[in-house]
């Protein structure tokens, strides 16, 4: 994984919160987020951690395909509970 040149801006506590929960309970998400170029993407995934390193926060999950991802945070622009 490359470097993230632009800071991190904190995401708010209660969104933190419903990712950890989906972590805990195994909720699939429906994730469209900002990739490291800045292109919106849309996945569909299972995540797995919620971890801080490097002075962010970031989401480990991983596809229907078996592929690991890992997204920062602050570049989730809605993750959706899928039931």
């Amino acid at each position: 994984m490359s470097a993230n040149v632009d800071a991190y801006a904190p995401i708010s506590c209660m969104a933190h919160e419903r990712l950890e929960f989906a972590v805990l309970r195994r909720q699939r998400l429906s994730l469209h987020f900002l990739d490291g170029h800045g292109v919106e993407q849309t996945l569909v995934v299972l995540p797995t951690d919620v971890y801080t390193r490097d002075g962010a926060e970031w989401l480990t999950c991983r596809t229907d395909a078996g592929q690991t991802q890992v997204i920062r945070l602050d570049r989730i622009l809605v993750a959706d509970t899928l039931t």
